[in-house]
């Protein structure tokens, strides 16, 4: 069996189609509900669409399937319908599954995973969302580092900042490569060492 899965916010259009390429069932399912539906259909091949909350459907649906995550621009360039409702999109997935014919969106492995959401709490310490007192602390500390102290590694990706956009801009994104840093010495019990900036000089003939 191959299954087409068109995952919403809260629910899933389902379509399973069989070897002969025929819709055996089209069903609407509570998202919290997948895992029995995988078990319905264990064994068998399924493809969803890479969406902002697929991480933990696709891993409760690889429990029990071979889950195929579609890379949704192409998918749109490929499809054989211009047609755009939920029971339409689950068949073409079922369509794509069983003609082997996905394409394929990259899976990020769990540490990948909580990687990226670690940086992204950090970014949220600096950004609008963070601690207003703790982002006015890091903006003062990325001024000492690049207009007192004379951080190499650090005035040198301000001033590119700098000159395409503005200086307020620039110390913000200063800020936040301070944190990224400083959560890394951290994790790593690293002492402070950036990479050294190596400057090309123009000879004159």
């Amino acid at each position: 069996m191959y299954l087409g899965i068109d995952v919403h916010k809260r629910y899933a259009q389902v379509a399973v189609m069989d070897e002969a390429g025929e819709i055996v069932e089209e069903v609407r399912v509570e998202n919290a509900n997948l895992d029995d539906l995988a078990q319905q259909y264990a064994g068998a091949q399924a493809a969803i669409e890479a969406t902002s909350n697929y991480y933990h459907i696709h891993d409760t649906l690889s429990e029990h399937l071979d889950v195929t995550v579609a890379h949704p621009k192409k998918l749109s360039q490929i499809a054989d319908t211009d047609k755009k409702t939920d029971r339409v999109d689950a068949k073409e997935l079922a369509r794509m599954v069983r003609l082997n014919s996905v394409p394929k969106s990259y899976v990020p492995t769990d540490e990948i995973r909580e990687a990226r959401a670690r940086d992204s709490r950090i970014e949220g310490s600096i950004s609008k969302r963070g601690s207003s007192r703790v982002r006015w602390l890091l903006v003062q500390a990325a001024h000492t580092a690049v207009h007192t102290c004379n951080d190499e590694y650090l005035s040198r990706f301000y001033e590119r900042l700098a000159s395409r956009k503005n200086s307020q801009k620039a110390i913000v994104a200063t800020a936040r490569k301070m944190l990224v840093s400083m959560y890394y010495m951290l994790d790593r019990e690293e002492v402070y060492d950036p990479p050294v900036l190596f400057r090309v000089f123009k000879t004159r003939w």
